[in-house]
């Protein structure tokens, strides 16, 4: 799944050992901290696939335009806008660039080390002369400084005196295409259609140019972004090392300002350039202002010193690891693999501080920077069982959304708050309703996640408050979306005319999954607000003056919850993925092309929602995350029924599949399943890595082996595990955090021990099984096996004689494209 020549293996850091100029390098290579993220881009700044500098909400707006115009369709576009990009530092020997398409490299590495949090890469120019250089570089944005980054370059020349210079940039690459955007890529030349990409501000300027200057080697650029009125402001420091004779000279422009060094080098005498730069961004406060921040970052940084900013750095990675690392004994590709995807994650959520964490983190400009479901559900159990605090920093960007989210529910007829499916400013920037508004699940996935970062940390404060009223709003709109059939004790809870998160089937009715997350919702509303009533009456007074709820409400979101209707076809012994599922026609998925896949680039919409196939798992990811409500035997069969059915179109997809093949006992594909989770973004399995991280996978990726692998499952409050170690895997060994006690669980094929290395013990069960860890007594379990095991997996095999429940065959077909009519003879 990987080019081991170019990456091989090693479990702490991603290596690269050649060089090419692509979209997927510049995105694995990428640098952030949840605020600031920096693309993999070359510091030479010369052609690339995409050259990105991002900051978390940094964005433009602009007008949505529909085709056919509709009330209530999203009316402003949101996109990340590319900040100004202070990576450049051109080297220059005897006046010659060091241009990676004619240079002559002798030597290359490039390393992303996940202990230190530095990228370096070292190399080797022989210039056309015969003079031999070597360059080496850092990269670091700061896990500590949140608006910090530090640029380092070192260059010998080796084997001669000659003239260097190094020319270190800003520039404007959003307003500067053709002139600082640089010469694209033939893979980016070349693109066609792809909805996962970010989409193109086209017309006038974005950045506006403010306040900009220069200070000796002190560089400053500031914007107000045209549409959005968010500012920005960028400045940064140089300072150069050498004992060889140097002069600088400077440059200053609206869209670009220059240091330059022009240095007489002396074989092997070395020449190093520090370039510490400060970002800062604000949605209404003056670019003079960020301007005066970034001075005060960089003063700041200045009295500490590189050395100590990259020495933090090691010791914030240090803690990062002992309470997120998941070791896999004796496989180390798996085991860096695993890394790359947690780091990522530390990478996307950090130094967020009360924004999203969008889809792509900041490592590239896919889906437009926009903030999903994808946090809640994929990436938010990670940040609560590891840093409680990430957790809590990602649900306050939701609860603050709430007004605008209010809003929005009223515009689609309904009560309580309707969060945006996409959206960094907190409106709905979705222009595609059906797979986007349609997606009322959302509202209970975020819901879950407060429930799910309360179970994990006994946060009553955040519960009690913010996590108060985005249970009571949520609940409100379902209540109201949602409609009776039927009286008296025969009366059933409907939910019409939404997607669930199967995008290749969309507005339908009683999706399964949204289904049993909002019956979730409605429960855990009227459960938190009794709590508060009963344990907290200031609270409570406070929470019915926020949200004007009314004492008889939660009894009605509990009717709700309990009459809910949940699909279930007795003839197939299975859940249909909504009401009218099993009447469409069933994809033939093993007989469809390699050519023709992903669908979503090969078919029109309307051709797959008609047939029975999915981009990701669906029913699936409702067992799992809801499965105590499901018993052993159902849980198999809507795995055996749905599994050849699931396109895995969606890198949302394997990890899922992953858990749930490990918990029925299809073992061996449950590994199949995680190794593809792993590579999603390493290999470029999906082919679209050059536009970023998958940070979703990411953090399921963590879940896959805690939850999937480890079996651990919080459900009603009570931590529990039941394992499923890999037959390969002689060991796992993951860190928790619950309710403020870090533990430790290990796990072998013979026992499950848990150790508890700071906190109160810990009771917990495994298979039923009741343990206490506590602080020197470990609790140790004896496993006799590792569940259930299934052979093989599920197959389309199964449809061939399929019928649904009026008796109708369902055989599986592929849609084909003809020019003719067919023609239905009569039947005499």
């Amino acid at each position: 799944m990987i080019d081991r020549d170019r990456y091989p293996v090693d479990p702490w850091r991603l290596v690269e050992t050649r060089y090419e100029q692509n979209g997927v390098s510049e995105t694995l290579f990428a640098v952030g901290n949840g605020y600031l993220g920096l693309r993999g881009n070359h510091v030479e700044g010369r052609g690339a696939h995409e050259h990105g500098t991002f900051i978390n909400g940094l964005h433009e707006t602009w007008p949505i335009r529909h085709a056919e115009q509709a009330y209530g369709f999203a009316e402003v576009g949101q996109t990340i806008v590319n900040a100004p990009d202070a990576k450049i530092m051109r080297v220059y020997v005897d006046d010659e660039p060091l241009s990676f398409d004619e240079a002559d490299v002798r030597e290359y590495e490039r390393v992303l080390d996940m202990r230190t949090g530095v990228l370096s890469r070292s190399l080797v120019w022989e210039t056309p002369s015969g003079k031999r250089v070597r360059i080496h570089d850092e990269r670091l944005v700061s896990f500590d400084e949140r608006h910090l980054a530090v640029l380092r370059l070192d260059v010998v020349v080796e084997n001669s005196d000659a003239p260097v210079t190094v020319s270190c940039q800003i520039l404007n690459r959003q307003d500067g295409a053709g002139i600082y955007a640089g010469t694209p890529t033939v893979a980016q030349k070349g693109a066609g259609f792809d909805p996962r990409k970010a989409e193109k501000i086209s017309g006038e300027r974005v950045l506006q140019p403010e306040e900009y200057w220069q200070d000796g080697l002190r560089s400053a650029l500031s914007y107000r972004v045209a549409d959005s009125g968010m500012t920005v402001a960028v400045v940064a420091d140089h300072t150069i090392e050498t004992e060889n004779e140097y002069s600088a000279r400077a440059l200053v422009e609206p869209d670009i300002a220059k240091n330059v060094f022009r240095i007489q080098a002396k074989a092997g005498v070395p020449i190093r350039i520090t370039k510490t730069v400060s970002y800062h961004t604000s949605r209404g406060v003056p670019a003079r202002e960020l301007v005066d921040r970034c001075r005060r970052t960089l003063d700041r940084a200045a009295i500490e010193g590189t050395a100590a900013l990259f020495a933090r750095q090691a010791e914030w990675l240090d803690a990062f690891w002992s309470r997120s690392d998941v070791r896999i004994a004796a496989h180390d590709d798996v085991q860096q693999a695993t890394r790359w995807c947690l780091y990522q994650l530390a990478q996307a959520a950090a130094r967020a501080d009360g924004a999203g964490v969008p889809a792509k983190g900041l490592t590239g400009s896919g889906y437009s920077g926009h903030y999903f479901w994808d946090t809640e559900v994929y990436v938010l159990p990670f940040l609560a069982y590891t840093t409680p605090r990430w957790a809590r920093n990602a649900l306050r960007a939701r609860a603050l959304m709430l007004p605008a989210s209010r809003k929005r529910a009223a515009q689609l007829n309904e009560a309580g708050a309707l969060f945006p499916w996409r959206t960094i400013n907190g409106e709905e920037a979705s222009a595609y309703y059906a797979a986007g508004t349609a997606q009322y699940h959302i509202n209970a996935d975020i819901s879950f996640a407060v429930g799910k970062y309360t179970r994990a940390t006994g946060d009553i404060d955040f519960l009690y408050h913010d996590g108060a009223d985005i249970a009571v709003e949520t609940a409100r709109l379902w209540a109201t979306l949602g409609f009776w059939r039927g009286t008296n004790g025969d009366a059933t809870f409907h939910i019409h005319g939404v997607t669930g998160p199967d995008e290749y089937t969309t507005v339908v009715n009683d999706n399964l999954f949204t289904n049993v997350m909002a019956r979730y919702n409605l429960r855990f509303a009227a459960r938190v607000v009794r709590e508060i009533q009963a344990n907290d009456p200031a609270a409570y007074a406070q929470l019915v003056d926020r949200t004007g709820l009314d004492a008889g409400e939660p009894d009605a979101w509990e009717r709700a919850a309990e009459a809910m209707h949940i699909p279930f076809s007795e003839s197939l012994g299975i859940h249909p993925q909504d009401s009218l599922f099993l009447e469409r026609e069933v994809w033939d998925l093993e007989g469809t092309p390699a050519s023709q896949r992903p669908l979503l680039l090969h078919f029109h919409p309307l051709v797959i929602y008609r047939f029975q196939v999915l981009k990701q798992a669906d029913v699936v990811l409702a067992l799992f995350l809801q499965g105590n409500h499901f018993t052993a035997e159902e849980k198999l069969a809507d795995f055996d029924y749905y599994d050849p059915l699931t396109t895995g179109d969606s890198t949302l997809s394997a990890v899922v599949q992953s858990i749930m093949a490990a918990e029925v006992g299809y073992q061996d594909l449950a590994q199949e399943y995680f190794e593809e989770a792993i590579f999603v973004d390493l290999g470029d399995l999906h082919h679209n890595a050059s536009d970023g991280v998958h940070v979703a996978s990411a953090g399921g990726v963590w879940t896959a082996l805690v939850s999937g692998f480890g079996g651990m499952r919080d459900y009603d409050g009570k931590l529990s595990f039941d394992p499923r170690l890999p037959a390969d895997w002689p060991e796992l060994a993951f860190p928790l955090q619950w309710h403020g006690t870090q533990l430790d669980v290990t796990l072998t094929r013979d026992a499950l021990r848990v150790s508890v290395r700071e906190g109160e013990p810990v009771s917990f069960t495994v298979r039923g099984e009741e343990f206490t860890a506590a602080a020197g007594a470990d609790a140790v379990a004896t496993l006799a096996d590792q569940g259930p095991v299934l052979e093989g997996r599920p197959t389309m095999q199964k449809f061939a004689e399929a019928r649904r429940d009026d008796g109708t065959l369902m055989a599986p077909t592929v849609p084909v494209s003809t020019s003719a009519i067919p023609v239905v003879a009569d039947e005499d």
